[in-house]
């Protein structure tokens, strides 16, 4: 009987350890947040989203504090470039000089050209009396009262290099003799001269002037065009050269290419110089591992900084639309009735806004006003979060209409708890689960919306980088299909992190839905 006894205590405490609740074998339970969690890590297109954002957040935040460049550091480089040295004509109108003292101006110079086309031989200006006397071919000496006034000319009488401006006697004489092919000693302003065959006047032996017909015209600033570089050219355009090679008065050696525009009547002449520019398009190499831009600005610096201002607007957009909408829906969907209907309808009209021609008008008014880069982005995101909280508002209120019924909202009105407290402290947290889920989502076309803008230049402005105006530097085919350094990178930066918070959305919507398939 007593080893019966024994043996029944014994199951009885058997059955009682088995039943204790301090045993290590009894079933655990998780806790909500616990198990929302392993339903996400066991969604694997959820795990992989969240390694592709980690991924980007590392190389956006970490590599820009690493990179050795900055995101608006330019690098040059030495290249042989063609620069517009001078212009080229053939002088076919007449010019004008005045004698000492004397005054011929831009009316007196019409009523010569009309009397010269139509034969007179006097022309009437001011009550003044002009004679017009040919001289020679395409030369005419106009005069008053026995008195030179004026000369017009076609051939071009200019100063030697170094020499002072002829005076208007010399030059008077000098293109007398030229245009009837004279050549030989004259005499002009008291002085003896002599003229050659190649147009040369000389005084004492020394070279003071010559004549051509030809204007050069210098196309940069400070660059005095001498007489023997003239010649050189003269020559080269009289053999109807493309390009000749000068040695300069520094000893450098330059080649020159020639061009004529036919409707111009203009020769252009382009000198081939080494110049330090910006080391645009450089392919990548070890010191510009993706290359760099038009700006010869370092190319994976400028996705890592890109990177940073995508994100971070998607993230400030995201939290002004999260703030308005919690709000707005919040007292819409707990007080109801005219509050209800009058906040809806205000979602309704932001509903019917056109959103994107809008921000394009703004973003071309800044551009117009010329707003600090800086002070754009912040525009930019204040638009983009005031645009964007409606659909967040409508969530929470269709949300609150259901939670202010229950059983616990009734309890807290019964205790005397405000209204603000109810609200925020009872209902939103409620909410927050759908609101992850719907922010997450709304990232990845937020940071569209951003490189979209961007890309055509209404967005985030130079010097700050973004991807979207990264992108913006392929402007045409040619840099589209020789360039691809440019373009692919901040195109697959912007789909790797789309697809990461589209991903993360989704694991999350089936997490905090127990009713989703696991």
């Amino acid at each position: 009987m007593s080893d019966k006894k024994d043996l029944n205590t014994q199951n009885s405490g058997v059955e009682e350890q088995s039943l204790s609740l301090n045993d290590d074998r009894r079933v655990k339970t998780l806790s909500p947040g616990a198990l929302v969690m392993k339903r996400f890590f066991r969604n694997r297109l959820a795990v992989i989203g969240l390694v592709m954002l980690a991924a980007m957040f590392l190389f956006s935040f970490v590599g820009g504090m690493i990179s050795p460049y900055r995101q608006d550091e330019q690098f040059y480089t030495y290249t042989f470039l063609e620069k517009e040295y001078v212009a080229v004509t053939r002088n076919e109108d007449f010019r004008y000089v005045s004698a000492e003292g004397k005054e011929f101006g831009s009316a007196a110079q019409a009523q010569f050209l009309l009397a010269q086309m139509t034969g007179k031989e006097e022309f009437t200006y001011k009550d003044v009396t002009y004679a017009v006397a040919r001289e020679g071919e395409d030369f005419y000496s106009l005069s008053s009262e026995g008195e030179p006034v004026a000369i017009a000319y076609k051939d071009i009488v200019n100063a030697e290099d170094g020499a002072e401006e002829l005076p208007f006697a010399v030059k008077y004489a000098a293109l007398a003799a030229y245009t009837n092919g004279q050549t030989g000693a004259f005499s002009a302003d008291g002085k003896e001269y002599e003229l050659d065959d190649a147009g040369n006047i000389m005084e004492g032996g020394l070279v003071c002037g010559y004549i051509s017909r030809f204007v050069v015209q210098s196309k940069e600033n400070g660059v005095v065009i001498t007489r023997d570089f003239k010649e050189h050219l003269e020559e080269a355009l009289d053999e109807s050269a493309q390009e000749f090679i000068y040695t300069g008065e520094d000893g450098q050696e330059h080649n020159y290419t020639i061009s004529y525009d036919a409707s111009a009547k203009v020769w252009s002449v382009m000198q081939e110089t080494e110049t330090y520019v910006y080391d645009q398009y450089s392919s990548p190499a070890p010191k510009h591992p993706l290359g760099t831009d038009t700006n010869g600005m370092d190319m994976l610096t400028r996705l890592m900084y890109g990177g940073r201002v995508s994100l971070i607007i998607g993230f400030i957009v995201v939290i002004i639309e999260t703030v308005l909408g919690v709000i707005l829906g919040g007292i819409s969907g707990y007080f109801g009735k005219w509050v209800d209907n009058l906040i809806m309808r205000i979602v309704d009209i932001f509903y019917c806004i056109p959103s994107m021609p809008l921000i394009i008008i703004l973003g071309a008014a800044m551009d117009g006003m010329r707003v600090d880069p800086q002070v754009r982005m912040l525009y930019l995101m204040l638009i983009l979060g005031f645009l964007g909280w409606p659909g967040i508002a409508r969530l929470v209120r269709g949300q609150i209409l259901s939670l202010r019924e229950q059983e616990f909202m009734t309890a807290a009105e019964a205790c005397g708890i405000s209204v603000s407290r109810r609200i925020f402290r009872h209902l939103i947290p409620n909410v927050i689960p759908q609101l992850i889920v719907t922010c997450t989502m709304s990232l990845g076309s937020i940071i569209l919306t951003e490189s979209t803008l961007s890309f055509l230049g209404l967005g985030v402005k130079f010097p700050f980088a973004s991807w979207g105006n990264i992108i913006n530097d392929v402007n045409n085919a040619y840099v589209l299909t020789n360039y691809w350094f440019i373009w692919i990178p901040a195109g697959f930066c912007i789909l790797i992190s789309v697809l990461g918070f589209n991903f993360v959305g989704d694991g999350l919507r089936d997490a905090f839905d127990p009713r989703m398939k696991r």
